[in-house]
């Protein structure tokens, strides 16, 4: 996650001709996101944050561990050749990274204080592969932030509560398109 944070995506966003983005990102792209935010030297206008990682949990290992016992007896594979050219390596590379023992004392800690763009965070309150602690860590040390707890919603809150996912993400984005319109004619 941190090569991709603070290397491809920079290379990227470069290519794109972006200098200031919002950044959007789901999961591991929302741990991602942080670490870009908070170790890049770009200057980024907001973070949106759905279901992200600041740290490991028992709760996301538990699942981790049931989505490989899944994914080794089940047609998951086949069904995720839908998305991927190589289901092995995308599966493999995400699953085995998590069940790795060392990776348990991964987080993201270190690049919190350094975030000075607004943030929301969503999560789902019955996420399966993390809990509220995940966006709580992120509020206590980014200020000011924008939590969208949601019920009946597990860990794609975009696909679990499409609706209130698109009406806050639509006025947070706003909020930073006005910011900036404000700001350019001050």
């Amino acid at each position: 996650m941190h090569d991709e944070a603070l290397k491809t995506l920079p290379e990227l966003l470069d290519q794109l001709g972006v200098e200031r983005p919002i950044l959007f990102g789901h999961s591991d792209g929302a741990s991602i996101a942080v670490i870009h935010a908070g170790g890049a030297r770009r200057p980024v206008r907001g973070l949106i944050l759905m279901a992200p990682h600041a740290m490991v949990e028992d709760v996301a290992v538990q699942s981790i561990e049931a989505a490989r016992r899944s994914y080794e007896t089940t047609d998951l594979r086949d069904r995720l050749t839908r998305y991927h050219s190589d289901p092995d390596s995308a599966f493999r590379g995400w699953n085995d990274i998590w069940l790795n023992p060392d990776f348990r004392a991964w987080n993201i800690d270190a690049y919190l204080p350094r975030i000075t763009c607004p943030i929301l965070a969503i999560q789902g309150i019955d996420d399966h592969y993390g809990t509220m602690e995940q966006i709580e860590r992120i509020s206590r040390v980014v200020p000011g932030g924008d939590v969208l707890k949601l019920r009946d919603c597990g860990h794609s809150p975009h696909r679990d509560q499409p609706a209130a996912v698109i009406e806050r993400v639509t006025q947070f984005v706003k909020g930073r398109t006005n910011h900036d319109v404000q700001q350019h004619h001050s």
